[in-house]
């Protein structure tokens, strides 16, 4: 089955390549960023340097990956992600839960609330919040 105007891009023949595909990415992400505080309304709960830095934070997370095709695919789901985000394709809480808040953010603010919680029901909140 072919798709008419979808091109998967080339693979990476080395490491080196990989990485500054991986900067490339990174430097489109940052270039969308007004766009994206823009489409989302999000100047009253994130600044750009702080979304610059969870973008950042979710590619180190990655960091230790040295195979060539696996930060290919990782690149794919994230131009695929940046594309969904630009494109308006998610809902402003989406991205506030994602990027903004984290997951342990929301985590953090239960707080009081599950002082009577079993200890199953804390496992659960803290391996399946998103």
């Amino acid at each position: 089955m072919s798709f008419r105007g979808v091109k998967v891009p080339a693979n990476s023949a080395s490491l080196e390549e990989a990485r500054a595909r991986v900067f490339d990415f990174f430097r489109s992400a940052c270039r969308s960023i007004p766009t994206i505080m823009e489409i989302y309304n999000l100047e009253d709960v994130v600044s750009p340097s702080q979304l610059r830095t969870s973008i950042a934070s979710q590619i180190r997370n990655h960091s230790h990956i040295t195979n060539p095709k696996v930060i290919d695919m990782l690149l794919f789901k994230g131009l695929e992600e940046l594309n969904n985000v630009v494109e308006h394709a998610k809902q402003r809480h989406h991205i506030i839960g994602q990027y903004v808040v984290g997951r342990g953010g929301l985590v953090q603010d239960l707080g009081m609330k599950d002082q009577g919680a079993s200890n199953f029901l804390k496992n659960f909140y803290d391996s399946n919040y998103f």
